[in-house]
């Protein structure tokens, strides 16, 4: 049985997290279907946003500690695989030339907090908390957390979060920057799926270069990112989007953006 479902309708890939018994927790054959379905979201033109949920009460609950217990008595837990497929997955997700969201319908818990930080936004119901789950299992964040939250929430909050590593709730994940906005749980998935429907029609390309600028951002200097800015805005400048563009501003009229 598939630890993952998905499902594409207007331009939106809805992939959900479909082991809901063990809380969605991540173990090794998980990991491979994610790191799959990636590598065809990314290829896939008809794919313009992607949309990661939980099934059930849980989002993720981070890694399969029961897998992790067996290759632990195997003697196998450094070298079973699980921590290179992850970081496999958080890169291609934080680099998907393509809008990413997370609807975080219950518990994130380590990398599968990790998992939505990678996203470019995120939203939580109301009865969502957030735990990194690591120091308490004696382990440092291992799946992107240490380079995610500092960005998201700054050095002091991480080490608060990271270091007492107790549990916090969406409106407080909300005020220090971990995540976008909170809804009812009632309301979040198709609250979630309207702005993913918003993004898929929106410019793709232009969308992954902005992406890319902004990750570039906190490695370069002003000159350098000036000059990346130039070049991607030649590239877009070349796209039919750019001339759909202009054309509905001299038609008075909204643009359908083709994502290419």
């Amino acid at each position: 049985m598939s630890s993952i479902t998905t499902s594409i309708a207007d331009g939106v890939c809805e992939l959900t997290l479909a082991r809901p018994q063990q809380r969605n927790a991540i173990n090794v054959e998980m990991l491979t279907e994610l790191n799959q379905c990636l590598d065809q979201t990314a290829g896939d033109a008809d794919v313009r946003c992607l949309l990661i949920t939980g099934e059930g009460r849980s989002f993720c609950a981070g890694a399969d500690v029961e897998e992790w217990a067996q290759m632990e008595a195997e003697g196998r837990l450094e070298t079973y695989g699980w921590t290179e497929k992850a970081h496999a997955l958080m890169l291609k997700l934080q680099q998907l030339p393509k809008p990413t969201i997370a609807a975080i319908n219950g518990a994130a818990v380590g990398a599968g907090l990790d998992l939505s930080m990678c996203c470019d936004f995120r939203y939580a119901a109301s009865v969502a908390k957030f735990l990194p789950g690591y120091t308490r299992m004696a382990y440092s964040p291992d799946a992107g957390g240490s380079w995610l939250l500092p960005r998201l929430i700054g050095l002091d909050a991480s080490r608060e979060f990271l270091f007492f590593d107790e549990p916090w709730p969406a409106n407080r994940a909300k005020q220090a920057g971990m995540v976008s906005e909170v809804y009812e749980v009632e309301e979040l998935i198709n609250a979630v799926r309207a702005t993913a429907k918003t993004l898929a029609a929106g410019p793709t390309y232009a969308f992954g270069k902005t992406k890319q600028l902004l990750q570039q951002s906190l490695r370069t200097d002003f000159a350098q990112q000036l000059e990346l800015e130039k070049e991607f805005a030649i590239a877009c400048g070349r796209t039919e989007d750019a001339d759909e563009a202009l054309a509905a501003v001299s038609e008075h009229r909204t643009p359908n953006f083709v994502g290419r």
